[in-house]
Order: C-alpha cells, then structure tokens, then sequence
C-alpha cells in the first residue's frame, strides 16, 4: 500500500516539464500579482492534503518521502545481506531489523528503563539527586547527540554538557553547559493565557500522567505526579530566554573556568559530570545562560526530593517512549505529534526505523546512498552554480553603496573564506566502535546515542575538524555555520526538482540557485553577520554600517510581524528575521547569479507562454509549495525561526522589482509593497 501512496506522491515531484512549467500545478483562478504562491501551487495543493501521519505537505516533504523509500531499499537489502559482522552495511542492516521487530519491543514493555528508574528510586537527598544527573547525563533515548527533548543540554536532566567553538575563537572547542530542563516545546507554553495555550498545558498533564499509569502508577498518583512536573519546569521557564532573545549570540556567550561554573551552583558539583563524560575541568567553559544555573541551584535544595524524583522519572520515560513498546509509543505520538502538530496518525514503521538509522548511522547510510543517488556530474553542476553566485554576491558586496570601504572589504573578506560543502563528507565516519543487535532496539539506539555524545565531547581541547557534517546526505535541508563560516548542501536537497542537471538553467538558479544565496546570506543575517571571516564573534563593521544593517533589517522585522497568517496569528519578526533576510538576499542574488550566467547571450525564449524570467520566479515559489495542518502552524510561528511556506514565497517576492517587472504588477497589488516600504539588503 505504501509503494502505490508513494507511486502517486512522485508525481508532483516533476514541478516542471523537459521543456518548461509543469502547468497543471497552476491556480489559474488566481491571479499572480494577488497572491504568487497561490498562483503557482494552488491546483497541486488542492489535489494533494496534507496525508494523515503528516504535519505538512509540499515539496520538500515529497522529496524527503522520495529519499526514505530510497534509504527503506538501501536498509531493507542490508538486511538480507551476507555482510560480515561489524561492517558498516551489517550494523545499518542490525540496526533496522530490530527497529522493525515491533513484537520483540512490545513484549519488552518499560523493562529497558528499569536501570535508570532503579537510580532515581533509590533518591533521598539532594545529594542524591545530583548524582542521578550525573549517572543520567550519558544516556541518550531519543539518540542523535545525546538529545534529552530539551533542545540544549544533553543527557536527560536539568543542566548538561556538550561541545562546541568557542565563539570569540573559532579554532578552540571548548565545554559549552545549557539547560535543558522543559519538556513543553518553548518556555511560553507555560505562561500563555490564551486558550490554545491553556488547552496545550491541560493536554500535556493528561500525556504525562498516561505515561505515569503506564509505569505502574495509579491514576490517582499519575495526576499528581504530571502536576508536579509543571511545578518544577515553570520556575525554570521563567529564567530561559525565548527564541528570539537567544538570536543574539552575544546573549549566549559567558565564557569562564570550573571555578567560575561552581561558583554558580554551589550545590550541583560538576566534578563528577566532567569525570564520567570524560572532560577535563581544566577546560574553557560557555554556560548559555548563568540565570536558568542559578534557579536550577535554587531548586536543587529547595525542592523536596521526592518532587525530583518524579521529575526524573519523567524524562526517563519521556526521552525514551518512541523506542519502547506500543502503549509508550502511542501516547509519546499523541501529544508530541497529535496535539502539537495535528497529525492524524503514526507513519509507516518502515519511516520510522530508517529515520532511526539515518539519525544514529547516518554516514554509513549515506556511503551507499550517494553512491547510487548523486552522480559525480550533479556534484560537478552544483558546485559550478555555488561558485558563480559566490562571485555574483562579491560584485554585490563591492558595488554596495551604504557600506564604507572598511566594512565592504570585511564582508569580502568572509564571502572569499566561506567553505562550500556539496553532497556528502570527503571522509566517512567511523562507526566501527558502534555495537549493534538485531534483536535489541532500544540498547541499539542507546549505545548509538552514547557514540555521537562521545564523539562530540571528544573534540573538547581538540582543533576543529572541519570534515564533519551536521546533516546527512539524504537530508532534504541545507545550513551555514557562523562558527565554520560553510555553507552545507547534502544530496538529499540536491534532487528535483530543486536541481536538475538536465533543466535549464533559470529553473536550477530559481529553485536550488535560491536556497544556495539563502545559505550564503546567514553569513551576513542578524546573526551570522556578527562574525567574520574566521568564524569569531566579532564586530567587524563600522558603527555607522552596523546602524544601517540594523535599520534593513528591521524593516523586514516589520514585514513579518504584519503579515497577516490567518486566525489572527503573526510571525515574530525578530524570531524569523534571519531566514526572512536569507530568503530575500538569496533569491535577489540567485536571480542575478541567474543573469550573470547567461554571459550577454540572448534570453531563452518564451516556453509554455512563460517567459524565462517568469519561469524563475515559478521555480522559486515552488519550493515553498507547501501546506500546514493548523495546530502544526501555531506551533511554527511560535518556536521556528523559518517563515511559514506562503510567506517566504510571497513575503520575498513583494520585495523584488525584477518579480514585479516579470509579471507586470503594480503599486496597489498585494504581490507589491507600498511606496516607501520595500526591503532591501544589498
């Protein structure tokens, strides 16, 4: 059933045909200078609902359902294979049959958490509790890099430690301490008094008690004990920054050493969570946020151990209930996919288990997949078009007439440093110390999860090793890092119809040539243009330039925040203002990357009765083909820094004089911005 499903999802993945616009995804209802998204998506959109066990639907999540049954093919032959023990196509073949052997996990039931429980039972002081954070801090339910459900710790308590460059020196890694104490999606979900929000904290309370009874609770005690848990978790809220606010990464660098650190929480002592992960206390430290350590010391001693102790047998179970038995899975699925985002139903288990390897052995994934899904001819291609809009930004950079000299040659200087990354790593990782049984999931993706946290701790002290990747390669997405100062594009984005090596080329430089110049402007966003060319912290403009950046940006600030998105829900500006500004920047440079390849020839000729600049613009706003479910929306505009789909087509294009001129809309269209109010970066 789910070959056929996926048999008629591909067919939108052809957005255009061999020799132009793929037409039937037109709304020919709506005009362009109305609504452009519309205009380009609508007729795919109404034939395609978003499918029950999804959040949202479009053309990423096509091309990312695309590249899982590639991977499902990939997985499903490693394990019939006869490849020797310890090999790297055994242990994704190992890691996937036991993934799929739902009777062996549901016969388990909650008996792989018993360890853990049998710590946190055996609590009754504070003593007690800190050192059960400590024993804590190497486990990792959910995998990836020792994530907790917190976002910013490791480990599975309050506070936790990772690694990470040291902003104001990018060669140093250093000892990065957060707090990762919330197990609501964003620190406002405890305060808001809307009643969405009241009615998020009322079915939270219901979730976490369904996962007290299902560990032997009475429902009594399991309502009590999900009280308590927001009784410890808002406290802490109350002293986390919100998203927008840690935005600035100045707010987020408080460099000190160990003395310093325990001076903070006088009674968490952090000489044993340096021993057990293996860091040394001689180590620079940055604690992300000094107020949110000195609550949790607070609490720390005044919270009743018992209060702690079912804390954490809540993060327990919470971080690990997606890989234990059917009732957790459930009711993990129920509130963090069914309330939060509106899904309908749980996806394929196939879908699960190879996001599951994707996301503990990624690159041995990824050795196979490239080799069979991204040729030699798409890397050569891609980063042909990655050059030629480096070199379109360096004259927009030396022709920016708002920039002093010192400040342009600066921004020169870091676009000339950038590191392009295209398809896939130039060396594999080494999993080769990953032990892996068919027959047990859950210690798989535990033992799994302690390899990436320790791959990751071990770089503390170390120079940087800049062949690692932070995605994958069948990873539908792409990053820039400040720190690294690259731009990433793995094979899984580098697929149609975001790039196509036999499409013309204003459909490539509209579709993937856009998000390349978006990846390219986050080196010059509110964020990444704080640092320079080396990836350090660092003023490097003037105080003049700085004002004026300031002011661009906070015109498209303003834009987002009036955006109307329906239901009387905003965007935040200062939350989605990076992405706003790479989504503007990226698609002006990428338009005149477009014109510069052309090399004063002719344009192409009109196809399909769309004219070659038109077919740009299409390419682009058919990227953000995509709809959301409306409790997936709220959850968007309340903790991510992305736009949603619409309005990064629509909210850059009312920017662009070029879009205006290919479609002759005029001051007055809602597709144009007033007089006065257009935003412009370079």
């Amino acid at each position: 059933m789910h070959v056929s499903k996926l048999a008629v999802s591909l067919i939108p993945l052809v957005l255009w045909a061999a020799t132009g616009i793929d037409r039937s995804t037109i709304d020919t209802t709506c005009k362009p200078c109305d609504d452009f998204w519309r205009y380009a998506n609508g007729a795919w959109i109404d034939k395609n609902p978003v499918p029950a066990s999804k959040s949202s639907w479009g053309t990423m999540a096509v091309m990312a359902e695309a590249n899982r049954e590639r991977s499902r093919t990939i997985l499903e032959a490693a394990v019939t294979s006869k490849a020797p023990a310890g090999s790297n196509e055994r242990k994704i073949g190992d890691l996937y049959a036991s993934c799929m052997d739902t009777a062996a996990i549901d016969k388990r039931g909650s008996t792989p958490l018993q360890k853990d429980l049998d710590r946190v039972a055996g609590i009754q002081s504070a003593k007690d509790v800190a050192a059960v954070i400590v024993a804590l801090q190497g486990t990792a339910g959910k995998g990836g890099k020792g994530g907790d459900g917190g976002g910013r710790g490791g480990g599975i308590g309050p506070v936790g430690l990772s690694g990470g460059a040291d902003l104001k020196n990018s060669k140093d890694i250093i000892a990065n301490i957060g707090g990762s104490g919330l197990s609501l999606p964003d620190r406002d979900y405890y305060f808001k008094t809307d009643a969405k929000s009241v009615q998020t904290r009322e079915a939270f309370l219901k979730h976490a008690a369904e996962m007290f009874v299902l560990l032997g609770d009475t429902p009594e005690v399991a309502a009590a004990n999900a009280k308590t848990i927001m009784a410890v978790e808002t406290p802490l809220a109350e002293v986390t920054k919100g998203r927008a606010d840690r935005r600035d990464p100045y707010s987020r660098y408080h460099k000190m050493d160990f003395a310093a650190l325990a001076a903070l929480t006088p009674d968490f002592d952090w000489k044993p969570l340096f021993t057990n992960l293996s860091v040394k206390t001689t180590t620079s430290i940055n604690v992300g946020e000094p107020d949110y350590l000195k609550k949790f010391n607070a609490q720390l001693t005044a919270l009743p151990a018992a209060d702690w102790k079912t804390w954490l047998r809540w993060r327990i179970v919470n971080s690990a209930a997606a890989n234990l038995s059917k009732p957790f899975a459930e009711a993990a699925f129920r509130f963090n996919s069914g309330v939060l985002s509106g899904v309908k139903e749980q996806p394929a288990r196939h879908e699960f288990c190879g996001a599951a390897v994707d996301r503990m052995m990624g690159e041995a994934l990824g050795e196979v997949w490239v080799r069979k899904h991204f040729t030699p001819e798409a890397k050569r291609r891609m980063s042909e078009l990655v050059e030629n809009l480096r070199a379109t930004l360096r004259e927009e950079l030396q022709a920016a007439e708002w920039l002093t000299p010192e400040t342009r040659k600066n921004a020169v200087a870091k676009l000339e440093a950038f590191t392009p990354k295209v398809g896939y790593p130039d060396r594999w990782r080494d999993y080769s110390s990953v032990k892996i049984d068919p027959k047990s999931f859950y210690e798989n993706m535990r033992d799994a999860g302690s390899f990436q946290r320790q791959y990751q701790l071990a770089k503390i002290g170390q120079p940087v090793n800049r062949n690692d990747w932070g995605m994958t390669p069948p990873t539908v997405n792409a990053y820039y890092s400040p720190s690294l100062n690259e731009i990433v594009f793995p094979a899984g984005i580098l697929q149609p119809p975001l790039f196509d090596v036999t499409a013309g080329d204003e459909l490539n430089y509209g579709a993937i040539g856009a998000v390349i110049g978006h990846e390219m402007g986050h080196g010059f966003d509110d964020q990444g243009s704080k640092f320079d060319a080396e990836g350090n912290l660092r003023n490097w403009w003037t105080a003049e330039d700085r004002k004026k950046f300031d002011e661009r940006a906070g015109c498209v600030i303003d834009e987002f925040n009036t955006l109307d998105v329906g239901d009387g829900l905003r965007h935040n500006g200062r939350l989605v203002v990076g992405e706003a500004i790479g989504d503007l920047g990226g698609l002006t440079l990428a338009y005149r990357a477009y014109k510069r390849s052309l090399k004063g020839k002719p344009e192409p000729p009109v196809i399909d009765g769309f004219t070659a600049d038109q077919r740009f613009f299409l390419a682009f706003a058919r990227v953000w083909s995509s709809q959301l479910r409306p409790d997936a929306l709220r959850l968007q505009l309340n903790t991510n820094s992305h736009p949603v789909a619409k309005f990064r087509a629509n909210g850059t294009l009312q920017n662009m004089p070029e879009f205006r001129a290919a479609f002759a809309c005029k001051r007055g269209d809602p597709m144009v911005r007033p007089e006065g109010k257009d935003c412009k970066l370079w």
